[in-house]
């Protein structure tokens, strides 16, 4: 290997957002990551729901005047 052209290798550790640390070798000094497999659903088995109920409610609000006027003409046809 040639000398002085290799970056220097430290200790570190990885620290999650969640509160997780990992003991590991890099370049860099400090690593600090948003998730890891201690916090992350495909790892833990556990989902989170984010905002889906605010998403779905939004959605039904928005197209709930659409949805009743389809809905009328079908039921006067009917009577």
């Amino acid at each position: 290997m040639k000398e002085k052209i290799h970056p220097e290798y430290h200790q570190t550790t990885i620290r999650c957002a969640c509160g997780n640390e990992v003991p590991t070798g890099s370049t860099r000094k400090d690593i600090r990551v948003e998730i890891c497999s201690q916090c992350h659903p495909f790892f833990t088995g556990k989902q989170k729901l984010m905002d889906s109920a605010g998403r779905i409610e939004r959605f039904q609000k928005k197209y709930a005047k659409v949805l009743n006027k389809k809905a009328a003409p079908a039921e006067k046809a009917a009577v």
